[in-house]
């Protein structure tokens, strides 16, 4: 039965299954955990539980094998269930027990239930074992509290490549490179070899041009490590380096090293070169996976409903939409989302609508897509009924929301429900903070009303410091609106905080102007070339 069990060999182990009945062994308690265990393993779970419910003893091997089971079928709340019973029944559990619970928390993101185990664990004197450690790790990362998981990492005895590798990932989850470069480092240092996971995690914590140095150094690692042609690995490494380096010629040739005739990674170059801007390349790649015979799923889908978006080819999104009908996809709630925003952006909004409202099922970024569709397109008034709308579901709001529908109100002059809207996710204590670009909304709607001191106020009692995008957001108004005075004090403001942005001089020079200040601007636009700030030119794709 074990042999059956470790090779997946169901049906000889159902024939041996059968010949323990004919021996009359079915009584004995270890062999009917074997089976039970083949059965899991086999995931025959309902075979193994029916089997499991029909023993009159049971071990902690058998209890086992039955959590296990349910944990590999996906099902982590009956395996928290039977290990409550568990507990209840008196037996004493092992660190497989309470690894394989805590394996269920992690799934489900239990973090009370995983915090109870984790007495349970202290109390019988499982902590020091170094799978039950890493287990726990893993349960308040995976929870969302890394604080937390770092301080059962510090106080663990013992620590293994796959307890550094966990806590390594945790700090990816919630992108912070700093951290699990030090730890991964630290690992080196303690002649632990990190491993293609280790590496993995790693690099997917890399998520800006800050950490281009980063990638540089474990990109080097992974050559010297041999790792370069792991399928995951490579995929990793063209996603990151399309996040990190703006470079096209950095990103190709990254994509020439490890680019491998597989799924995976074709969709991270596709993504890659989305994320670039090259839309263009992003649909040659596609069209060359393709050719190539390689199976497309809804991730590549999805990239390349995105290019075509942010590329405005709406011809090319109407052929993308039936391929996507043919191939069985369209029900993929991702890709139906990438549907809505690419004819959005292909200002073609009532086929986004259309694609909406058709869809089964929403979530926050099906909601986002078309909200901020509305917003950017100048149909204000349905955005804000979108969101009363949104409200009365159970899908809670997020920050992209609450700025989709505060520039809406902004385009139509709805000052009162911005202000509703601001200060409703300003006391949401379970949302993210105010960012900036919150504010610098809420300025943009009071300034296109008309309501220039109040926003000049409001810009005054900010907690955070103003981004120059709050000051232009007043400074644009105060020129519409002919508040000269306003306008020289955004204007002077933007050129003492920010001195190296060349859109603060061309605003400042159109404020001195306004006032036929043409000298002072002259000498304004000299200073400007001085320092070599230069205008970013404007383009279209018409």
């Amino acid at each position: 039965m074990s042999f059956c069990a470790k090779s997946g060999s169901f049906h000889l182990g159902i024939q041996a299954h059968s010949t323990i009945l004919k021996l009359g062994f079915i009584s004995n308690v270890y062999i009917c955990s074997a089976v039970v265990d083949m059965y899991a393993k086999c995931g025959e779970i309902s075979s193994a539980r029916v089997l499991f419910d029909q023993m009159p003893q049971r071990t902690v091997v058998t209890w086992n094998s039955l959590i296990s089971g349910y944990l590999a079928v996906n099902c982590p709340k009956i395996a928290i269930e039977l290990f409550i019973k568990m507990l209840k029944a008196a037996i004493n559990v092992s660190a497989f027990s309470v690894s394989s619970c805590l394996a269920g928390c992690s799934q489900l993101e239990a973090r009370e239930v995983g915090t109870q185990v984790h007495g349970l664990i202290l109390k019988t004197g499982l902590g020091y074992n170094v799978v039950v450690g890493t287990s726990l790790v893993d349960m308040y990362s995976k929870c969302g509290d890394v604080d937390d998981s770092r301080l059962v990492f510090d106080h663990m005895v013992n620590r293994n490549v796959i307890t550094w590798t966990s806590m390594v990932t945790g700090y990816s989850q919630i992108e912070k490179p700093d951290e699990a470069m030090a730890l991964v480092k630290e690992m080196v240092r303690q002649d632990l070899r990190p491993n293609c996971v280790t590496y993995n995690s790693l690099l997917s914590s890399f998520s800006g041009p800050d950490c281009l140095s980063y990638c540089l150094q474990v990109h080097c690692c992974i050559i010297q490590l041999g790792l370069e042609s792991n399928v995951y690995i490579a995929a990793t490494l063209v996603t990151v380096y399309s996040k990190c380096s703006s470079s096209l010629e950095d990103f190709k040739k990254v994509c020439s090293v490890v680019m491998t005739c597989d799924n995976i990674t074709w969709n991270a170059v596709i993504a890659g070169y989305s994320k670039l801007g090259r839309h263009e390349e992003a649909l040659r790649c596609f069209h060359e996976m393709k050719q190539a015979g390689i199976d497309i799923d809804s991730y590549t889908l999805t990239s390349v409903v995105g290019a075509i978006g942010s590329s405005s080819f709406l011809e090319e999104g109407k052929a993308m939409h039936a391929l996507i009908h043919r191939t069985g996809y369209i029900s993929h709630l991702n890709v139906q989302n990438g549907l809505v925003s690419m004819y959005a952006r292909c200002g073609a909004i009532g086929d986004s609508k259309r694609v909406f409202w058709f869809m089964e099922e929403h979530d926050v970024i099906s909601w986002n897509a078309l909200l901020t569709a509305f917003a950017h397109h100048g149909y204000g008034r349905e955005a804000v009924e979108l969101f009363e709308q949104m409200r009365k579901t159970e899908i809670k709001p997020n920050s992209s929301t609450f700025l989709a529908v505060l520039c809406a109100c902004s385009h139509v002059g709805f000052v009162n429900k911005g202000i509703e809207y601001f200060d409703t996710m300003k006391s949401d204590i379970l949302l993210e903070p105010l960012k900036v670009e919150h504010y610098a909304s809420l300025v943009d709607t009071f300034g296109r009303a008309g309501y220039l001191n109040e926003a000049e106020a409001f810009i005054n009692r900010m907690p955070i410091l103003p981004a120059p995008s709050v000051y232009k957001a007043l400074l644009s108004a105060s020129l519409v609106h002919g508040n000269r005075e306003i306008a020289a004090r955004s204007a002077k403001k933007l050129l003492e905080l920010w001195p190296n942005d060349p859109a603060t001089y061309v605003l400042l020079s159109s404020v001195l102007t306004v006032e036929g200040n043409w000298d002072d601007a002259a000498d304004l636009r000299k200073l400007m070339c001085d320092r070599g700030l230069r205008k970013k030119p404007g383009y279209s794709w018409t």
